[in-house]
């Protein structure tokens, strides 16, 4: 059974963080969306305060754990919106025909070549420096200049963010046990496939501008592999753009689900 977090009342919204995050990933626009909407904002697998299961560190595996939430749950078809791996899981969801109308938020997936071993190894050397400052990751999170460090490759403005958010981000990171096995999954699988299938609800995909993780030249790869999903830039955004551009995400969930 996954964690859930619910708020607000009206359509249901899915929420699902990414890779070593939470449903407080989306603490920046939980208050804009949960004004219109039944918020429901879950942990993942092995994220959070929802235990792994024996394939959950790999992303197949949790594919079938949300699809299976979603089955149980009696919410097939709802309106969803990822981050990340979320959104690559998203995207994955949208191409099964297993959810409504949906929002991917720099996904995962597109990369190529050394683009792979760039991903792999950068969040390889970050979440072992993280968990050796574990102890004193609510202190560094509150000065400007250390969490500017911190999250320089996915935020475009790390310095704005509040403590609060980049300390409970950096320690969900450094607290996830799948993480690594995840990390290999991610960088060694397959590319994402598209499209999404006709039962599915209009597809979106939204990518930031500055993302250094996820960089803009994948988007074209995302836009090929989804041909009929609108697209949307956050010109100023790193690869969190509800952290970066927090209005203007809210304003895109509500017009595109």
């Amino acid at each position: 059974m996954l964690n859930v977090n619910r708020r607000g009342t009206g359509r249901p919204l899915l929420l699902i963080h990414g890779l070593g995050g939470s449903w407080r990933s989306w603490d920046t626009v939980l208050p804009g969306l949960a004004a219109s909407r039944e918020v429901i904002a879950i942990d993942l697998p092995g994220h959070g305060a929802t235990p792994a299961e024996p394939d959950s560190g790999t992303f197949d595996g949790l594919v079938r754990s949300v699809d299976d939430f979603l089955g149980e749950e009696d919410l097939v078809g709802v309106p969803v919106v990822g981050s990340s791996m979320g959104a690559r899981l998203v995207l994955e969801l949208a191409r099964r025909g297993r959810v409504g109308a949906s929002v991917a938020l720099d996904p995962g997936g597109f990369w190529e070549a050394w683009e792979r071993n760039y991903f792999y190894s950068t969040l390889a050397v970050s979440i072992r420096l993280l968990r050796r400052l574990k102890p004193s990751l609510p202190t560094l999170s509150r000065h400007v200049t250390t969490r500017t460090l911190l999250l320089a490759q996915l935020s475009a403005k790390p310095w704005a963010l509040s403590a609060d958010v980049v300390a409970n981000e950096l320690r969900s990171f450094a607290e996830t046990d799948t993480f690594d096995a995840l990390l290999r999954d991610l960088a060694r699988g397959p590319r994402q496939e598209g499209p999404a299938a006709k039962a599915s609800g209009p597809a979106t995909i939204g990518w930031g501008g500055r993302d250094r993780l996820c960089p803009p030249r994948q988007a074209e790869r995302a836009r090929a592999a989804f041909p009929h999903a609108h697209f949307h830039w956050f010109k100023h955004s790193g690869h969190f753009p509800m952290w970066d551009q927090p209005r203007e995400a809210v304003e895109l969930i509500l017009a595109r689900t």
